[in-house]
C-alpha cells in the first residue's frame, strides 16, 4: 500500500509523511557533479517516468472541489497518457462531482469518472495539488492503497505523503511540473494539452500578478500561446462571467464583511462568510464564489482576508489571502488546511465565530 513505509522506502528511499529525496540525496551526497539536491530530485524524476513506463492502468486524481490548476493539471497529464496508450481515468473526491461552471471549457472531461469507479486498489495513482490528505476527500483510502502513490504539488505546506513526491514550493503552479512531466514522456503541446495547461498557471498566478510568477513563467505561457489557444476567451471564461445570482450573493457577503484592525498583530484582518441559505436562493454553487476572496483581500487597511463559505451539510470551507507580511499557510495548517503563505484553505465543521477565533489566533507574521 501507498502509506506503508516499508515499500514506500523500497519505492522512492522515504516513509509516508517524509521526502522521498532524503535517503536519495544521503546516498548522492559524496558524489562529485550537481548538489544532492538537485541530483535527488532528477532521480525521482527518473523513477517516476519508469513507474508510468510500466504501468497499464493509471488513475489521476487532485483535490477535492478542484479549481483550474487541480483539474487542469490533472487533465492535462490525462491526455498526455492516453495518447501514449494508457488506460487513464481522472476522478476527484467529492460527492456529488461537480466541475465549476467556470471550468466547463476544459478538454479532456469526458475521462472524469466518479470516485466510486476508481479501483479499491489501482495500480498506479498520479495525485495533482494536494496540499494535505484531508484534500483527497472519498479517494483518500483508495489513493493510499496503490502500490505507487505519485504527488505533483507546488505547496510549501504540503508535509509529503504517498510514495513519490516531486513537490516544488518555487513552481507557480502545480501545472508547471505537468509541462514538464510531459516534456520527460515526450509528447509535444498541442491545443487541448495547452488550454489545460494555461489554465493551471494562469489560475495560480492570478492571471500573473502573484509574487510567484517568473520570467520562466511566461517564457511557458508563450509557449502555451505558440500552439494557438484563445487565451482570450480563457481569461473570460474563468475571472469575466457569473451568473445574475453571484451578484446577489456578493452583495449580501460584503454586507456582512467585518474589518478588524487589532488582527493579525495590528495588520489587519477582514473576513466574511456565506451562508448555504444563500447559495440556494440564487441558484449559486460554492465553486461559483472562489473568486470573492479576491474582491475581499483589496481593502489596503488589511493584512489578511478569509472568506467562509458553507456547505449544505454546514462544513465551512475557508480561503484566505495575505499580502505578503502574515503567513496565511501556518494558520490554515492549524485548521487541518494548508496551502501557501499568500492563499491558502481550509475546511471545518464548526459555528462561524470559531472559527474566525480559531483562525485570529493562528495568524502569525511571515519571518
Amino acid at each position: 500500500m501507498a502509506g506503508e513505509p516499508a515499500k514506500a522506502a523500497s519505492r522512492a528511499g522515504s516513509t509516508t509523511g517524509a521526502s522521498s529525496t532524503s535517503t536519495v540525496e544521503g546516498a548522492l551526497a559524496a558524489l562529485p557533479g550537481p548538489r544532492a539536491e538537485e541530483s535527488g530530485f532528477e532521480l525521482l524524476w527518473q523513477q517516476v517516468v519508469a513507474e508510468i513506463g510500466r504501468a497499464r492502468s493509471i488513475d489521476l486524481i487532485c483535490h477535492i472541489c478542484p479549481d483550474g490548476d487541480a483539474l487542469g493539471s490533472s487533465l492535462a497529464a490525462a491526455l498526455a497518457l492516453r495518447a501514449l496508450g494508457k488506460q487513464v481515468r481522472v476522478s476527484f473526491g467529492d460527492d456529488p462531482q461537480i466541475v465549476p461552471e467556470s471550468l466547463a471549457f476544459l478538454p479532456g472531461q469526458e475521462l472524469i469518472v466518479p470516485a466510486s469507479d476508481v479501483p479499491d486498489v489501482p495500480e498506479l495513482v498520479l495525485c495533482f495539488d494536494v496540499a494535505a490528505q484531508s484534500r483527497l476527500g472519498l479517494l483518500h483510502d483508495k489513493a493510499f492503497a496503490a502500490p505507487v502513490l505519485v504527488v505533483f504539488d507546488h505547496h510549501a505546506s504540503n508535509p509529503g505523503f504517498g510514495t513519490h513526491q516531486l513537490i516544488d514550493p518555487t513552481a507557480p503552479a502545480t501545472a508547471v511540473l505537468v509541462d514538464e512531466l510531459l516534456r520527460r514522456l515526450g509528447v509535444e503541446l498541442d491545443q487541448a494539452l495547452a488550454t489545460c495547461l494555461y489554465t493551471g498557471v494562469a489560475t495560480d498566478t492570478g492571471s500573473f500578478k502573484y509574487r510567484a510568477t517568473t520570467p520562466a513563467t511566461h517564457e511557458l505561457a508563450g509557449r502555451l500561446l505558440a500552439t494557438g489557444i484563445r487565451h482570450d476567451l480563457i481569461s473570460r471564461q474563468l475571472w469575466d462571467t457569473s451568473s445574475f445570482g453571484y451578484l446577489k450573493v456578493l452583495a449580501g457577503a460584503l454586507d456582512r464583511a467585518v474589518y478588524e484592525p487589532e488582527a493579525a498583530g495590528g495588520l489587519g484582518l477582514v473576513w466574511t462568510w456565506v451562508p448555504y441559505q444563500d447559495l440556494a436562493l440564487f441558484s449559486v454553487t460554492v465553486e461559483e464564489i472562489e473568486g470573492l476572496i479576491d474582491i475581499l483581500r483589496r481593502p489596503a487597511e488589511a493584512e489578511v482576508a478569509l472568506v467562509l463559505k458553507q456547505d449544505p451539510d454546514g462544513t465551512l470551507r475557508g480561503s484566505s489571502r495575505s499580502k505578503g507580511a502574515v503567513d496565511v499557510a501556518a494558520a490554515c495548517t492549524e485548521l487541518g488546511g494548508g496551502g501557501h503563505v499568500f492563499a491558502a484553505g481550509f475546511s471545518v465543521r464548526e459555528d462561524v465565530a470559531a472559527v474566525v477565533e480559531r483562525f485570529r489566533g493562528a495568524l502569525r507574521p511571515h519571518n
